[in-house]
């Protein structure tokens, strides 16, 4: 239970796949305008990352492994992600359109999340089992909701402030996001 808890604490803080390994960055940085609509993402993202270390996992363990392809890894694991992808966003447009309508183009665009596809590449690198490969896919999507949350609102907490005109905009959403990185390398000393 030990190294369950260091994987997923591992996963979600120290090893950041946005703020350690900068991973997933075009809806960290296009969708972190509103809280409620990172949240939307975090969660979309969470039951992707899961799902698709579960899948994955067994398409690497029962079909890769034991027919000697393993270099078909990337291959099969982008069309497990894009498949789940496309569940999640049938769903979110017939049971939560409003947060369809708020996601917009980033929804499809988990599907091309290097974040998703670097965790399942993760889970076979590190030889995580089942148990390990969902446990990491769990702290790293919550790794990425923590993250694009604590954007969201700082960017909403200094919307009215007064920026001088050349940091407005992405410069200083890069700036915060480069603090936010720094800040998040405290936690490289929590898991030996």
């Amino acid at each position: 239970m030990k190294e369950l808890i260091l994987v997923i604490v591992g996963a979600a803080l120290v090893n950041n796949i946005i703020l350690s390994q900068f991973q997933g960055l075009c809806p960290f940085l296009g969708v972190s305008k509103k809280v409620d609509t990172s949240l939307g993402m975090g969660g979309a993202v969470i039951f992707v990352i899961v799902l698709a270390s579960i899948v994955t996992n067994l398409i690497y363990s029962f079909v890769l492994v034991p027919f000697d392809v393993t270099y078909l890894q990337t291959i099969a694991f982008i069309l497990v992600i894009a498949a789940l992808v496309q569940f999640v966003e049938m769903f979110l447009k017939k049971n939560v359109p409003s947060l369809y309508q708020a996601l917009g183009v980033f929804l499809p665009l988990i599907t091309t999340n290097c974040a998703v596809l670097g965790s399942a590449l993760t889970n076979v690198q590190k030889e995580y089992n089942f148990i390990f490969s969902v446990a990491n896919g769990f702290g790293t999507a919550v790794g990425f909701t923590v993250a694009i949350v604590l954007l969201a609102s700082i960017r909403e907490s200094i919307e009215d402030n007064d920026i001088p005109f050349n940091f407005q905009g992405s410069p200083i959403v890069l700036i915060t996001s480069g603090l936010m990185a720094i800040a998040f390398m405290g936690f490289s000393g929590l898991i030996k």
